[in-house]
């Protein structure tokens, strides 16, 4: 069974100014007091720098934006799972569009994932993508056309086939992976859209992080969250 709750609202707080040191605990931190207002999944992505302060200083899941298949030990540079548990975390994100991988360092990292018990949350372009990585049983593909990431413009509205047709995938292939979907999400609306549809939650970015009320957008899209998957399922 995954360890991935749903719904779920997944905070990728990349490498922002926004989200460096003291203001990206302060960010998780915003996002656990939501979390735990409203009853609603959150998870947060902290910088690899900030993992550990930010495993610390919260109680809600905190996943690596990014992992590598190094081995523990002399593998200078390199983001290694192991340690990444060892600092906290208890998931982490895969093949993002900033930085994927291939095809099968994918299936390779999602199998090193499983074995030392991490989450997997693997990033895929399209319903092609999805249909690829579902087959590999992560936990969830959270589903995000590269052209959308960061442009304000939702996935949820602008190109909604791209959720329906990865649900429609990932059901076909009996895989038991969740959908999430990302790219353009950066109102309560564009989280609402995106449950109606089939999504069991959403990655967001920019649209929190670069927020000017980073909690007020929190809350918003949380509050959606929560409301709309309960009235749509």
């Amino acid at each position: 069974m995954s360890m991935l709750s749903t719904p779920v609202l997944i905070i990728n707080t990349k490498n922002y100014l926004e989200s460096s040191a003291e203001r990206g605990i302060r960010l998780a931190k915003t996002a656990e007091r939501v979390a735990k207002d409203l009853g609603v999944n959150i998870v947060i992505c902290p910088p690899t720098p900030l993992l550990y302060s930010t495993a610390r200083s919260v109680s809600i899941p905190v996943y690596a934006e990014h992992v590598d298949l190094a081995k523990v030990g002399s593998t200078t540079g390199f983001i290694v799972p192991e340690l990444v548990k060892d600092m906290g975390a208890t998931g982490s994100l895969i093949n993002h569009s900033e930085h994927q991988l291939p095809v099968e360092v994918v299936q390779q990292t999602i199998e090193r994932l499983k074995q030392i018990g991490l989450v997997a949350v693997v990033c895929a372009a399209d319903h092609e993508k999805t249909r690829i990585f579902a087959k590999m049983n992560p936990d969830a593909v959270a589903v995000e056309p590269p052209e959308l990431i960061g442009s304000g413009i939702a996935v949820s509205k602008a190109r909604p086939e791209v959720i329906t047709d990865s649900l429609r995938e990932i059901k076909s292939t009996g895989s038991r992976s969740k959908l999430i979907c990302g790219a353009g999400i950066v109102t309560g609306e564009d989280v609402r859209k995106a449950i109606e549809l089939g999504a069991e939650g959403v990655l967001v970015a920019s649209g929190i992080v670069k927020a000017a009320d980073q909690e007020a957008k929190i809350r918003e899209m949380a509050e959606q969250l929560k409301v709309n998957y309960k009235s749509s399922r």
